[in-house]
């Protein structure tokens, strides 16, 4: 019997071997970027507006809202259209009520960019100028050519890409970044002016005989490195045809720049513009295609919930006013 167990053990630490070397590279990024969905909850009116809250909130704030009563729920629901309401034509378009659902699922993005701008902006003028970000982010070593850095190439390569990618996302071309356009630099893959850098970035990555295509070998090297001797495992199979079959629009054994933009950055449903559209429609009682903070506020609970419409909700959580 101690035989059969030292087997069972041997068979059993082999295969938690195959598994460690096969399963895909942890320090790779994901390289797709899909639009996020705007809530969890089944989009469903007919049995309560949790998708609608969520969407028009964010995830965080609905839940906030759900502790609120009914008067405390449109008081600040008020407030917010106020804020929608961008030229304060006491009116709310289906453009501003776009741009409004944009920003509350982007906002993960606005604090990212909030707890890198206090690093940056060393003058505080309200901007980051290029040197302000190179010399906080490379300035002690680029003084001195990378002279005593290990992989010296690597920084200086480093430096040349947010080089590349702060003059791109710099509208006006004078190297100093407003909010809007340190925002891109930090995630140009919101940006549709940036997408195109977006995917020179992703060949650099990715294309190592440096030709200016991703081959299906390079495609899957991004993903997995194979031991020796090792059979291929069945989700690198899997891939492998993945990329004959969609990635390969036009079947030349190879990815091109269109190929690798619709590969990274697919044409997406814009989750943001279907709900807009729904809410305004939902709430425009007089039909002109743009509503009054009265009207939305008569049909408030489709915005916002309260306790009253989510008498079932945990109501002790806290959470910061809007």
């Amino acid at each position: 019997m101690a035989w059969q167990k030292m087997l069972y053990s041997c068979c059993l630490l082999t295969a938690c071997l195959i598994y460690v070397l096969a399963k895909p590279q942890p320090d790779k990024k994901d390289r797709v970027h899909l639009g996020q969905d705007l809530s969890d909850h089944l989009h469903d009116d007919k049995q309560d507006f949790q998708y609608d809250h969520e969407a028009f909130l964010g995830k965080e704030d609905a839940k906030t809202f759900d502790q609120l009563t009914p008067e405390e729920s449109k008081e600040r629901l008020g407030k917010i259209v106020d804020r929608i309401d961008r030229d304060g034509d006491g009116f709310v378009t289906q453009p501003e009520l776009k741009d409004w659902i944009k920003h509350t699922q982007n906002r993960y993005i606005y604090e990212n960019v909030d707890k890198n701008w206090k690093d940056y902006d060393k003058n505080n003028d309200g901007h980051i100028a290029w040197e302000e970000f190179k010399n906080a982010t490379y300035g002690y070593y680029e003084g001195e050519a990378f002279g005593d850095v290990e992989n010296k190439e690597t920084y200086r390569k480093m430096l040349e890409r947010d080089e590349r990618r702060f003059k791109a996302a710099d509208k006006d071309g004078d190297l100093i970044a407003t909010r809007e356009e340190f925002t891109a630099f930090l995630h140009p893959e919101e940006f549709d002016y940036m997408k195109d850098l977006v995917v020179s970035e992703t060949i650099e990555d990715i294309d190592k005989n440096k030709d200016g295509f991703v081959g299906v070998d390079e495609y899957l090297g991004d993903m997995y490195s194979p031991e020796s001797g090792e059979p291929e495992p069945d989700w690198v199979k899997t891939e492998r045809q993945q990329f004959l079959d969609f990635r390969d629009l036009n079947k030349d054994g190879k990815m091109d720049r269109e190929e690798i933009g619709h590969w990274i950055l697919p044409p997406d449903y814009d989750h943001a513009e279907v709900e807009s559209k729904h809410l305004l429609f939902e709430s425009d009682k007089d039909k002109d295609n743009k509503i009054t903070k009265q009207e939305i506020l008569d049909n408030w609970n489709m915005f916002v919930g309260s306790q009253a419409t989510n008498y079932g909700e945990d109501l002790t959580k806290e959470h910061d006013e809007l």
